[in-house]
């Protein structure tokens, strides 16, 4: 039986291999090693030369994380801190509106939950530690915090996680205002919301503020994705 084929996202930006120093499409390794581990074939996707129809030959999507939404995508003025990467904005606010709309299993992590709130409607909270009065989600460049959170009875993530769970995490933005046909599906104790699910999506969708590719031990929501993606997609809403 042939692997799913589960799209993933990518940065953009300069890169270094070798003598070479240049602008690439590049994706931390520990997400396709993710999808592989989970069963999956990782095939990655640049915000250059991007078109949602591409979800025609992939069995699922995961958006990774990275910088920043750009304010103006939700009509904000950036916070000081904003740091953007506008090239991936657009492609991805359509890749993930036209997964949600064809049923294509989908899980969007840290940015991605980002992006999918954003997508249909929703705000973020720019600078979190200014309403938290911590930096515990992002204790300082290039380090990961722990998130423990709980899940609502009878949701996706709580099918797969149970009622509690923990995470490593890396962020200074979160979701503000839920979007319509989202719905919250995890807190963590200081209110922060952890994850997002359509409400009324066909398919399968998950997005969650935390990392869990960041953590090998406990792959459950790339099996599930996976798992997700050998089933045949429902008939999209619209075309």
């Amino acid at each position: 039986m042939s692997r799913p084929r589960i799209g993933l996202t990518t940065y953009y930006k300069e890169a270094a291999w070798g003598v070479w120093r240049r602008p690439a499409a590049v994706v931390p390794a520990v997400y396709v090693e993710g999808v592989a581990s989970a069963g999956g074939a990782p095939v990655l996707l640049p915000p250059v030369g991007a078109d949602p129809a591409v979800l025609d030959v992939l069995d699922g999507l995961v958006l990774i994380g990275g910088a920043d939404v750009d304010a103006g995508q939700y009509a904000a003025a950036p916070h000081p801190t904003t740091a953007p990467e506008p090239v991936r904005d657009d492609p991805e606010l359509a890749l993930a509106r036209a997964a949600l709309d064809r049923g294509v299993p989908l899980l969007a992590i840290c940015r991605g939950v980002q992006v999918l709130n954003v997508a249909l409607g929703g705000t973020l909270d720019q600078h979190l530690p200014e309403r938290l009065g911590h930096t515990a989600y992002q204790p300082s460049p290039g380090v990961f915090g722990e998130v423990s959170f709980r899940t609502e009875p009878g949701s996706r993530i709580a099918e797969v996680l149970g009622e509690e769970a923990s995470s490593p995490c890396y962020h200074h933005q979160g979701v503000d205002r839920v979007a319509d046909g989202l719905t919250v599906t995890a807190r963590s104790d200081d209110g922060v919301i952890q994850a997002l699910e359509p409400t009324d999506a066909p398919g399968w969708a998950v997005g969650v503020q935390f990392h869990p590719e960041e953590n090998p031990a406990d792959r459950r929501l790339f099996d599930a994705l996976v798992a997700q993606a050998t089933v045949p997609h429902p008939t999209p809403r619209r075309s």
